[in-house]
């Protein structure tokens, strides 16, 4: 028996096969290009999205074949991002993405007008523009008839499951991210989509994570090698599913993706929904385990705030490792300070995630004097891009959420200097993970769960296998303690200022 978790993500689409153990057996992935049409725009061609997929769960089933052949399919996705059809299954315009911006005027707006904490308790989820609620109010200004002529309105993860069973359905947790999903009674909101005037008929069915869409469509199991018995489930949110696939799959116990984004996602046996959740933009939604739920803290500019260093200040680091074969990522940490530095980073080269929410943000190096040296820059950028999820864990553990430990994916997590120095700040023990592919993992193992062939919370026990576990160094915690206080202050000193640069960046 194997599994197959497909991944489909903003820029690009995986499909991995497991073995009955969890071992990797077989990938393939491929890149797919964003579009920005206009400013503040960013969209997905949906049909490059589908061929894509459909190609790498091709060349995954033909390589797995020799080994053990795929027997169910889970389908993960980025959330939020939604693309309209017409009944004979034409795409009637492209995704916008989460980070498109171009509904920022609807979000005040139409939320004033609703409701924020009536959309926060019916929703989970604090308004912003990542979320689908604004883009189909857009939608149905700006572009009148692809609303009209609109079958459906398909996320990605139930997109790829119509094209491959011709059957529409999505699973709770990815329903959730669309703010038009009552987290209470699990089904579409009535209100949000009558005063949007969208009818449910238009959106998939939710269903529980893991749940079966349904079976490959012959002739296309054909030409993708499988056999036409091979179930397709909805597996979910990527951030859950990755959770599940690290083994963050019981209460106290938290993923942390270190990439580009930098995510902590957390599980909870009960929501919580509390002022200080709702004004920390904090979201709680289903998880993709039964009857638990989850909450999403990120840092919008985590990996991509190392990149700048790398590309402006660290080229010399850079240059060298690039001549010596080696990652300039791993040269950078080596060159850092071993000590804590003097030095506070702001690491917002962009809008921030939570608990902020600030479209305006900008970064700031604070404490640089004439003996300030290039280490110490090093160590303030590792320091600061922690600071910010520190922020966001205090607000969770204020609101009731004991976390004991944190399950750590990702290319950062192969650094155990990094890993040291973000155990410290947090004060949690890390555990760097075997898997590298954790939300394809979670996809495998809820097919499995949804087939019947194994229980998801088990199985992710069972194959989420820890390398390395990093513990708080105590000389450093409290130190650490200050610094995120200086941090938080230093934060909220320069709100006056970072308007007036907006202002001026706008009249420039």
């Amino acid at each position: 028996m194997s599994l197959m978790g497909v991944d489909v993500g903003t820029t690009g689409v995986k499909a991995v096969v497991f073995d009955d153990k969890g071992a990797q057996i077989a990938s393939a992935y491929e890149e797919y290009p964003l579009h920005f049409p206009f400013p503040g725009a960013s969209e997905l061609d949906s049909k490059g999205v589908i061929d894509a997929s459909l190609r790498v769960i091709s060349k995954a089933v033909k390589d797995a074949a020799p080994i053990s052949p795929v027997k169910a399919i889970g389908i993960a996705s980025q959330g939020e991002a939604f693309t309209p059809l017409a009944p004979d299954g034409r795409i009637l315009g492209n995704a916008m993405t989460s980070s498109d911006n171009r509904v920022e005027p609807y979000v005040r707006s139409w939320s004033d007008k609703f409701g924020y904490e009536h959309l926060y308790a019916t929703t989970g989820h604090a308004p912003y523009t990542i979320h689908s609620l604004y883009k189909m109010l857009w939608l149905k200004d700006h572009q009148p008839d692809v609303w009209r002529d609109a079958w459906k309105f398909l996320f990605f993860e139930d997109l790829i499951a119509y094209v491959l069973t011709g059957e529409t359905k999505v699973d709770y947790s990815l329903a959730a991210r669309s703010m038009l999903f009552d987290i209470r009674t699990k089904k579409w909101s009535s209100e949000i989509c009558g005063a949007l005037e969208i009818d449910t008929a238009k959106l998939p069915e939710p269903v529980p994570s893991g749940e079966i869409v349904g079976k490959i469509k012959k002739d296309l199991a054909e030409s993708l090698g499988l056999n036409s018995d091979v179930t397709v489930s909805a597996a979910g949110h990527d951030q859950p599913v990755g959770a599940l696939g690290c083994g963050a799959a019981s209460p106290g116990l938290a993923s942390y993706s270190i990439g580009t984004v930098e995510c902590i996602t957390p599980l909870f046996d009960k929501p919580i929904q509390s002022p200080e959740l709702m004004a920390a933009n904090l979201a709680m939604y289903p998880h993709v385990l039964p009857d638990m739920y989850t909450s999403v803290a990120f840092n919008l500019t985590g990996g991509s705030g190392l990149r700048w260093l790398r590309d402006n200040i660290a080229t010399e680091e850079a240059n060298t490792a690039r001549a010596n074969g080696e990652d300039p990522y791993d040269c950078i940490v080596a060159a850092a300070s071993q000590e804590p530095s003097n030095l506070v980073l702001l690491p917002h080269f962009g809008p921030t995630g939570t608990p902020h929410f600030n479209p305006i943000a900008t970064g700031a190096l604070f404490g640089i004097s004439l003996s300030t040296t290039r280490a110490e820059v090093f160590r303030a950028f590792l320091e600061g891009i922690t600071y910010e999820l520190k922020w966001n864990l205090t607000i969770l553990k204020d609101s009731g959420f004991d976390l004991k430990e944190l399950r750590v994916v990702g290319g950062g997590a192969k650094s155990a200097v990094w890993m040291q120095i973000k155990s410290d700040i947090l004060g949690v023990p890390l555990k760097t993970m075997r898997v590298t592919e954790a939300t394809c993992m979670g996809a495998a193992i809820l097919a499995g769960s949804g087939a019947g062939m194994l229980d998801a919370a088990e199985t992710s026990a069972k194959w989420a296998s820890p390398i390395r576990t990093f513990i708080p160094r105590e000389e450093f915690t409290q130190l650490y303690q200050d610094r995120f206080d200086i941090y938080k202050d230093l934060y909220y000193a320069l709100d006056s200022a970072r308007r007036k640069l907006h202002i001026l960046k706008r009249k420039g």
